[in-house]
């Protein structure tokens, strides 16, 4: 079962420190540069969440939450910015990512940042998640790449903290996949459109 766990409105006060604004803005820049290349094809399932609201609400999940273990798990990473935030924030940060142009920027903007953290190309599903989904044509379902937990050795059930942004109409199939294989007291987060940001607990 999971329980939602409130982040107050206030959590868009807490302060950001100068280097993650500095991330932020360069993330920003180069997301714009990739995504108006004509040389390439448009990646359409790849958008960018609210960077600073996310870290802010990781920061207050840090302090306010309790948490079961120290790894955390981005679900689709990207250019990897919310697992570099994470990081900073001393979590055991793995991102996976299904598309090889996103993770190839994510290594080289990570690199420039100095953030070492494990990314890795693959399916962040697990094996038979896919019949959770009523909708077969789900964005996260169309990601035919081998599963990204056997290349790091681990399950989904192996974290504390799962980060998500889930495509419009997807969020239930997430939190679904969540309640099924994740760790009875671990948290998700979801980034569902401006200005809302979900947390998860899964209890027993």
């Amino acid at each position: 079962m999971l329980t939602r766990v409130e982040i107050p409105s206030s959590v868009d006060r807490i302060d950001v420190p100068p280097q993650i604004q500095a991330w932020i803005r360069e993330a920003q820049q180069e997301i714009e540069a990739f995504q108006d290349r004509w040389d390439r094809p448009l990646i359409e399932q790849f958008v960018a969440a609210d960077y600073q609201l996310v870290y802010q609400s990781l920061c207050w999940a840090r302090e306010n939450v309790p948490l079961i273990g120290n790894r955390f798990l981005e679900w689709g990473c990207g250019f990897a910015a919310i697992s570099a935030f994470a990081s900073t924030l001393d979590f055991d940060v793995i991102g996976i990512e299904a598309e090889p142009d996103l993770l190839r920027q994510a290594g080289t903007i990570l690199a420039r940042w100095d953030v070492n953290i494990d990314l890795v190309l693959g399916n962040f599903l697990p094996p038979g998640s896919e019949s959770l989904s009523e909708d077969p044509t789900l964005p996260s379902l169309g990601h035919h790449v081998e599963c990204g937990y056997q290349s790091i050795g681990l399950d989904l059930d192996d974290f504390a903290i799962i980060y998500a942004y889930p495509w419009p109409g997807e969020d239930d199939f997430h939190e679904a996949v969540f309640n099924r294989y994740a760790a009875n007291g671990s948290v998700m987060m979801q980034f569902c459109g401006p200005n809302d940001v979900r947390l998860w607990r899964k209890q027993s």
